[in-house]
């Protein structure tokens, strides 16, 4: 990659991020694109979030994603936040042009669950009520699933963004319950986004059992280290069909690319490039 006095910066900011694989998902598209461009990791300190902004804008840089712990202090760095980001209460894409800010992670699990289903007029069960949770939570009703139904350890946190999605006037039926009792017997898609089951825990799962699950069940779990996690390999035996984390973290940096850039993102490209940079 040669990188000149023209080339445009995109990047990341958090704290830390030593360990993010955007950077070599979005080089693969640029490079693929013949676009210059060069997608970079930037760790930026709390106290100096302000400064960041305000730096990048003076060095012309094009766009940020960004990842915890900046996600919603940096909303007050903004000139504008797009609605659905607004709704979730935190941004994790910077596009500089007018210093808006965007969430893409619920339409990169959106997208992720397309390829296996549509989520429209589908009864989901969500377990997470952190960050993940509360962005699929309104992208879910954005578009049409027909009932959510968040599950937490901490019920009345679950309860809290049950009834932030309620009162968003975007869906019609919206309840929380604990994970330990999660009934999946009426559930159409099961969405994992607490961290059970990472890397490197790989042999736990967020249900007691796959014998809960059933074959018309979809099942996608957020998390993307291990690829095929304790709660997929449950979902597989059980005849359900399961969507693998992976796809969340490619469409939503797709999604990031092309407020970006304005061009379609490659996605071929791009899955290629995080495949072999993890392993998969």
């Amino acid at each position: 990659m040669e990188i000149k006095g023209s080339t445009n910066i995109v990047g990341l900011i958090g704290h830390p991020v030593e360990h993010s694989f955007s950077p070599p998902m979005h080089n693969a598209a640029f490079k693929a694109l013949e676009m210059d461009y060069v997608y970079t990791a930037f760790d930026v300190n709390p106290n100096d979030l302000k400064n960041a902004i305000a730096g990048a804008r003076s060095l012309n840089i094009k766009g940020f994603n960004v990842t915890i712990p900046h996600k919603i202090e940096v909303m007050e760095y903004l000139n504008e936040i797009d609605e659905v980001a607004s709704l979730i209460g935190a941004v994790n894409t910077i596009d500089f042009k007018d210093l808006k800010g965007y969430n893409t992670d619920g339409i990169g699990a959106l997208k992720a669950i397309d390829e296996v289903t549509n989520i429209k007029n589908k009864n989901v069960v969500i377990a997470g009520a952190g960050g993940a949770s509360r962005a699929i939570s309104f992208y879910l009703a954005k578009y049409g699933t027909d009932k959510l139904t968040i599950l937490n350890r901490n019920v009345d946190k679950a309860q809290k963004l049950a009834d932030d999605v309620l009162s968003s006037a975007l869906i019609d039926d919206v309840s929380s319950d604990d994970i330990r009792n999660m009934d999946l017997d009426d559930a159409d898609i099961l969405i994992n986004t607490t961290p059970v089951g990472m890397h490197p825990n790989v042999d736990d799962t967020p249900i007691a059992s796959g014998e809960l699950m059933h074959e018309d069940l979809v099942v996608f779990d957020a998390v993307y280290n291990p690829n095929e996690t304790g709660l997929l390999k449950e979902a597989i035996k059980a005849g359900a069909k399961p969507v693998y984390g992976i796809k969340m973290l490619l469409y939503q940096g797709a999604e990031s690319f092309e407020i970006w850039t304005g061009k379609k993102a490659p996605i071929d490209v791009m899955e290629d490039a995080l495949r072999t940079t993890l392993g998969f």
